[in-house]
């Protein structure tokens, strides 16, 4: 099993990036798609819906307790619940974190997500976690093994900024993040104004995404990525950037 981390700032194509890895993957072998965003939208990008998420399930046994069937334990009915959370593709299957009940921490959540990470992801030759923008997940322990991180940045130096940040709590966490590549999205090549910060950052690889008129096209009518031609501009040089770090 290979696990696919896609982490960076808000709003530069974080979901894009996670949504087009599970297109690719899933020529291959029905991948695992990990939502682990509170704000829930990989479906959308994958065209299914989610009917449960891992949130819900916190919220369901925090408020019923004594639910659980006489006769399971509660870790039995939580990998079941968990079972029935997963949404099931022809090309993928994906399970949603979902939001936080209230002003309270993600603890209860992120273990239900690594219970079902260890027993259950194993299963699937490559899991894809979408991660929430930041470094919170980082913090919290969310993503803790991975064979590949994506920091995604758009070409300033903010964004690149952000990525630094994140590749270093990395290194500060002692997280086992396998390669980590740096992706610049919406941009033909490293502007020559970042090289020097990019450069600072320790990445194992930096890679450019162009500007995508049909992905732009396909969001703006609410169409599934998964759905996207394989001519489209990101998606072949996604397939580059696969064969060269060696996905």
């Amino acid at each position: 099993m290979k696990t696919l981390a896609v982490s960076g700032k808000g709003g530069v194509g974080k979901t894009t990036l996670a949504s087009l890895l599970v297109k690719l993957l899933s020529k291959r072998k029905v991948s695992l798609a990990v939502d682990a965003d509170p704000n829930t939208n990989l479906n959308l990008m994958l065209g299914v819906d989610v009917d449960k998420t891992i949130g819900q399930l916190r919220e369901d046994i925090t408020e019923d307790p004594e639910g659980i069937p006489n006769g399971m334990s509660k870790q039995e009915y939580i990998k079941y619940q968990l079972q029935m959370a997963i949404v099931e593709g022809s090309k993928f299957d994906l399970i949603a974190m979902g939001r936080q009940d209230g002003p309270g921490c993600y603890c209860y959540i992120n273990n239900l997500l690594r219970v079902f990470m260890d027993s259950l992801a194993e299963k699937y030759p490559y899991v894809v976690i979408d991660n929430e923008a930041g470094m919170e997940h980082l913090s919290r322990r969310t993503t803790k093994n991975t064979d590949f991180l994506f920091i995604v940045s758009d070409a300033t130096q903010t964004g690149v900024l952000t990525a630094e940040r994140i590749k270093g709590m990395t290194e500060e966490l002692k997280l086992n993040t396998g390669t980590t590549c740096l992706v610049l999205n919406k941009t033909p090549e490293v502007p020559e104004n970042l090289q020097e910060s990019i450069s600072k950052g320790g990445f194992d690889y930096v890679v450019t995404i162009p500007e995508d008129k049909t992905i732009a096209e396909f969001v703006s009518e609410g169409k599934p990525l998964i759905d996207l031609p394989e001519t489209s501009p990101s998606f072949i040089k996604l397939k580059q950037i696969a064969k060269e770090i060696g996905i």
